[in-house]
Parts: structure tokens; C-alpha cells; sequence
């Protein structure tokens, strides 16, 4: 059985005072398994972003229904860990007490939260800045805080919205090294929203392309690079294919995307 299903699911937008509704999401099948690492590609607009959001119960399909173990999401829950571009800290908590956050709200008992929180630091190598504030991190740092927090909830699936569109190249890989080297040992189930094609394939076990707005899933492509995944797989011909395909695949979609506008 699939861990997640988007079935039918699309989401209109009503029109600003009076003018035409913006269809965001066309009916949009999906079966997402245990395990999986999806990434989501497509160009600006699409409704990439709104199908995570539809996933993490922040938003409402028009039409369909998301299922996650079977169970309809109708709102957020413990069980989807989200993660956003913006690094969406408490400004006012230590990173311990940020990443802690999630597990006070659920009642976990003071002494396994200082367990599970040490082990998440240590894991993405904050061990040493537990009682440092947001401000006093790099960008980097604060997102390796809020990925740390989304898992120490230990949720059925992840939720990522371009979470290293903001970090310079080389925190960006690095960036990616760490969540690949998580999930490899974690094996959730991801959900992983980039403009990024290197990224899209260096991470994913499949990536789905999405058409210009109205969007729809226009590929489903299976990535067959075995894991664990050095980065210098970047540089394999296997790798090289996949990213010229995918990149046809995108500037199709990109130019049909600017003709609209």
C-alpha cells in the first residue's frame, strides 16, 4: 500500500474582486511509497508549492482527496514534517528549544525530549550550538536547525519547499549530502519541491515534472543511481543523461510558462 495518495486533487483559486479564478493544480493523480524520495520539479508558478501545501493539510483541494496511510488529511498534523525556503525559527528559542518544540507540544517527558533533541543536534552536526540563538547561525545552520526539528517529531513523511534555495552553492551541497545521508539511514518517506535539476536527480528515487500552470504531472521518472550516493556521481554519464532530459523536459515548459506572460 502506498504511504501517501493524491487522488484527483486540484486547487482553484478565486478570482481577486470579481475577475477570473486562477487554476493552480489541474486533477492531479499521485502514489507516493514507503520510502520513496520524490523530488518535484517545474517552473516558477506551477503549483508546486500548492501541491505541498495541499499534503500538509495547510490548504484545501478544490477537488479530490490526499490520503496519507490511507487516512484523509483535512488539516496539519505530527505525522508530516514541513521545512520551508525561509528558515521559519522562534527567534526567541535556543536552537535546543527549537528543535524540541514539536515533541513539548506532544507531552514527550522533559528527559527523552533532551534525548532525542541531542541526538537530532549531534546528527546535524549542532551538537555544539544547542544554546545559540537563530540570529547567531548561517543560513545553513538555521535550516540544518528546522530540518532537525521537522524530524525529531518523527513524522511518517517529509515535507521539504525549496529548502536550500537560499544557501550559496557550496552550503547548498553540502546541504544536500546531509538530508541524502539522513534519509538514507532514516528511510523516510520525502516530498522535495526544487527549481534545481542537479538537485532534483542527485537526491531522488524518482522526480516528477510538473507543466506550466495549470499544473499537471507531465513525467514521472524513475532515478536508478544507486544509493549511497557520492557526490561525484554528479559527474557520471548516467547522471549527465538524466540531466539533459530533464532539462528539455523543464525549457519546454519554462517557454510555454513566459508565453503566458
Amino acid at each position: 500500500m502506498s504511504k501517501l495518495r493524491i487522488e484527483n486533487v486540484s486547487r482553484v483559486f478565486p478570482g481577486v474582486r470579481g475577475g477570473q479564478p486562477t487554476r493552480a493544480l489541474e486533477p492531479t493523480t499521485i502514489a507516493v511509497g514507503d520510502n520513496d524520495f520524490v523530488t518535484i520539479l517545474g517552473p516558477s508558478g506551477c503549483g508546486k508549492s500548492t501541491l505541498l501545501r495541499l499534503v500538509a493539510g495547510l490548504d484545501t483541494p478544490t477537488t479530490g482527496q490526499v490520503l496519507l496511510d490511507g487516512t484523509p488529511v483535512t488539516r496539519p498534523g505530527p505525522d508530516r514534517g514541513m521545512v520551508f525556503q525561509s528558515y521559519t525559527l522562534f527567534p526567541w528559542l535556543t536552537v535546543a528549544d527549537n528543535v524540541a518544540f514539536g515533541l513539548r507540544e506532544k507531552g514527550v517527558p522533559a528527559t527523552e525530549r533532551a534525548r532525542i533533541v541531542r541526538e537530532w543536534l549531534t546528527r546535524v552536526g549542532l551538537a555544539s550550538f544547542a544554546h545559540h540563538y537563530p540570529k547567531q547561525l548561517s543560513g545553513g545552520m538555521q535550516q540544518r536547525t528546522a530540518i532537525a526539528r521537522a524530524l525529531a517529531n518523527d513524522p511518517a513523511i517529509l515535507l521539504l519547499d525549496e529548502p536550500f534555495g537560499a544557501l550559496d552553492n557550496q552550503t547548498r551541497a553540502l546541504m544536500q549530502e546531509l538530508l541524502l545521508g539522513i534519509w538514507e539511514h532514516q528511510r523516510k518517506t520525502v516530498l522535495f519541491v526544487t527549481h534545481d535539476i542537479e538537485e532534483a536527480i542527485f537526491l531522488a528515487t524518482r522526480v516528477l515534472v510538473m507543466s506550466a500552470r495549470p499544473g499537471r504531472i507531465k513525467a514521472d521518472v524513475p532515478i536508478a543511481l544507486p544509493y549511497p550516493r557520492h557526490y561525484t556521481v554528479k559527474t557520471s554519464p548516467e547522471f549527465s543523461a538524466l540531466k539533459a532530459r530533464l532539462t528539455e523536459e523543464i525549457r519546454v515548459e519554462a517557454v510555454l510558462a513566459a508565453e503566458e506572460h
